[in-house]
């Protein structure tokens, strides 16, 4: 019996780049799956229908319209990737993802996208080095003072629980290459350093070194195919209060990324020298890439000690190390001049893409 499948924010770079991939399976558990795309504009659905997909248009804050769009269509497994950082967005999903489990008898999942960043110490972790096979759900219950995508990560664990969904939590990290989606192409921390570059003749790089996880998208949303292979074919794997996931296939060093970048501005005539400087603080870097000050030092410096192993476990093979990267910025630079035609928000619809 085929299953139902929605991808939320399937207009994003994240979304958009994995509902491509999905379609494109034909040889694998997959292909029996009938999708339905999110997306919040008609002009998005427009674009998005050529995919042959059902598109709909719905508004993730209101919890009838998710309620009805889940099931009318049947759907049994939803990937969010329309925010990492709201938890009423997921509250509804689930809810409704429990009433479908309700009436219909049939299992239903879903499958949450955060981030790495609160696994770091620039994001409010105090606990070094961590695994994804810790119990990391008791592990960010225990930590003070709050931060979005941390209570939405308590929420999802908490509110599946309650519903009978399984629940699965995706910690994507820095994520680069040219998106596959029909929308938007472009990921966010890079496109905005290259914008920001090109705008002021200067690329700047932070007093701080950081050397944060990072995947290319092809090998992010491999990852999401097969753990979704792994869920139709009902294989035992972590999920629930063990269901972390940190999808990460290597580093990002900051410093010698933006020096490719300068090079390749400067090989273009975008920048007056093929070197870098350093913001003068995190608050002008800050208003003048468009991020919130709050999160700017974590996004610009941080690391964190995250150690992934569920996701190969499962038998993910991540094709991209750090040194394709750093070989391939050229093209992230070339990239952004080619697509760079829809503005994207760093909260909109993953947080550290």
């Amino acid at each position: 019996m085929s299953q139902n499948i929605l991808i939320t924010g399937a207009a994003g770079y994240i979304g958009g780049s994995l509902l491509a991939e999905l379609v494109s399976r034909q040889d694998s558990p997959i292909k029996t799956l009938n999708f339905s795309a999110a997306v919040r504009s008609e002009e998005q659905a427009k674009s998005l229908s050529k995919l042959g997909v059902n598109v709909v248009q719905v508004d993730l804050r209101d919890e009838a319209a998710v309620s009805e769009v889940i099931l009318r269509n049947e759907i049994d497994i939803v990937v969010q990737t329309a925010s990492s950082r709201d938890p009423t967005l997921v509250t509804h999903i689930i809810k409704a993802l429990g009433r479908r489990h309700e009436v219909s008898g049939k299992e239903t999942y879903f499958i949450h996208s955060s981030v790495t960043t609160v696994f770091a110490e620039g994001g409010g972790w105090p606990f070094g080095e961590v695994r994804d096979t810790d119990p990391l759900y008791v592990k960010e219950k225990e930590i003070d003072g709050g931060h979005p995508v941390r209570d939405t990560n308590i929420i999802v664990t908490e509110e599946a629980k309650a519903y009978g969904v399984t629940s699965f939590i995706l910690a994507v990290p820095t994520t680069y290459g040219r998106g596959t989606g029909e929308w938007r192409k472009l990921s966010v921390n890079i496109p905005a350093y290259v914008r920001t570059s090109i705008a002021h003749k200067v690329v700047y790089k932070f007093d701080v070194d950081g050397h944060p996880p990072a995947v290319h998208i092809s090998d992010l949303v491999a990852f999401y195919a097969l753990l979704i292979e792994k869920i139709l074919q009902k294989e035992q794997i972590p999920s629930g209060e063990d269901g972390y996931y940190f999808v990460m296939a290597h580093r990002a060093p900051w410093w010698a990324i933006m020096q490719r970048v300068a090079e390749a501005l400067y090989a273009r005539g975008l920048v007056a020298e093929p070197k870098t400087q350093t913001w003068p603080s995190y608050d002008v870097a800050a208003d003048t890439l468009g991020f919130p000050r709050l999160f700017m030092k974590a996004i610009g410096t941080s690391s964190g000690e995250l150690v992934a192993v569920n996701a190969y476990r499962l038998g993910w093979q991540p094709k991209w190390d750090e040194e394709r990267f750093l070989d391939s910025i050229d093209d992230e630079v070339q990239a952004v001049l080619e697509l760079d035609n829809i503005k994207p928000s760093l909260f909109d619809p993953v947080s550290t893409s």
